[in-house]
């Protein structure tokens, strides 16, 4: 007898684990509600949407870097660059369907924005890693007179200094204005401080390249100078040296010199554009340096204020690209060609103003209208001293 229902208890248990799978998998198909089945199809229509789009930009942004490989070799053989080494297409615009949101996902927080340091900071380490305390001005016109006559000495046309200031610092910024707090309000977006809106690494940069032209300068100046004015100054050479020799603790890149910007100690030096005798310098070599980069290339006419603001925008080498660009061709070039993917999508006035001409004319047309603000009448009136 126990046998027998021992048997039977055999043959049942296959039958009941054989069961169990089915139910489960119906429990499994009933519980994709209609929603998430809804966002699996979206999903899936998105992916193939985006898929194609990456491919075609991906091809698109590839061909932008050859012909600059191309056109950069060119002017190093002397050789004429022609419209047709440049791509001549706007880029792909994704028009497919946006990414789906997750029905089943939980809900996360707002990413925190990342915190952009502002003066506060750059004094704060100018003062402990340099012992420097910038010497500020008396008031707004000091430092634009003191920038002026810096800027006249080194041969910038008043329409360049007044138009670039415009553009840059809105027509009406003070010399320790920074990007996103024009107004006094709201939040940095950047570190560009000042009249031609220099970023901690533009700083880093000049006084890696050109710190001893900066030191030759003051040291001219002290020497005409005495007493307890020239003790200061030559307080403050002694620590431009040592900002000069930190500067070049890297080698001299501009990637190099991003990374050694953000250390704590490199947010210091970025306080010399705060000194009215020291940042007056920094302002003025911003632009002399693309000027210089211009004429070494072979551009020896004088550059428009808007051709200036377009070696400041995209870099010397893509500027000069944009600069020495026969006026036939500008209104048939897209803007794309000057830029990297990821900075062409991030800059709406490029990508709306999607030709060379339209480019500059949208940068002259800014130029024009903020040159009316007081601001940018004062430093009219300070160059013309």
């Amino acid at each position: 007898m126990r046998l027998a229902l021992l048997l039977v208890g055999l043959l049942l248990l296959p039958c009941t684990l054989a069961a169990e799978p089915v139910t489960v998998g119906q429990s499994a198909s009933a519980a994709v509600s209609p929603a998430v089945a809804e966002y699996r199809r979206k999903l899936a229509a998105y992916k193939r949407a985006r898929a194609q789009y990456e491919a075609e930009a991906e091809a698109y942004w590839d061909a932008i870097s050859a012909k600059r490989r191309i056109r950069f070799a060119k002017r190093r053989h002397h050789q004429t660059v022609a419209l047709d080494d440049y791509v001549l297409t706007q880029p792909p615009v994704y028009s497919g369907p946006p990414e789906p949101a997750d029905p089943t996902a939980p809900k996360k927080p707002p990413r925190p924005r990342p915190y952009v340091p502002v003066v506060a900071d750059f004094l704060k380490a100018a003062e402990k890693h340099f012992h420097f305390l910038p010497e500020r001005p008396r008031s707004e016109i000091e430092f634009k007179r003191a920038y002026a006559a810096v800027a006249r000495a080194a041969a910038l046309s008043k329409d360049q200094v007044v138009r670039v200031y415009s553009f840059e610092a809105s027509g009406n910024g003070k010399y320790d204005v920074q990007a996103g707090l024009e107004s006094g309000k709201g939040r940095a977006i950047s570190t560009a401080l000042g009249y031609n809106q220099l970023l901690t690494t533009n700083t880093v940069s000049i006084l890696a390249e050109n710190g001893h032209r900066i030191v030759a300068a003051l040291e001219k100046k002290a020497s005409q100078l005495s007493g307890d004015a020239k003790a200061r100054l030559q307080k403050k050479i002694v620590i431009v040296r040592r900002m000069v020799a930190f500067s070049r603790t890297v080698p001299v890149r501009w990637s190099e010199h991003v990374k050694l910007a953000k250390t704590p100690q490199g947010l210091g030096p970025h306080a010399l554009n705060l000194d009215i005798d020291i940042g007056p310098l920094l302002q003025t070599q911003k632009l002399l340096d693309s000027i210089l980069f211009a004429k070494r290339k072979g551009v020896d006419r004088p550059l428009s204020a808007a051709e200036l603001e377009m070696m400041n925008l995209t870099g010397d080498g893509n500027g000069f690209d944009i600069v020495s660009m026969p006026e036939a061709i500008r209104g048939k070039v897209p803007t794309s060609n000057f830029f990297q993917r990821g900075g062409y999508e991030r800059n709406p006035v490029a990508s709306r103003n999607n030709v060379v001409a339209k480019l500059l004319a949208a940068t002259d047309a800014v130029m024009d209208r903020e040159m009316k603000h007081k601001g940018a009448r004062d430093m009219a009136a300070a160059y013309s001293r």
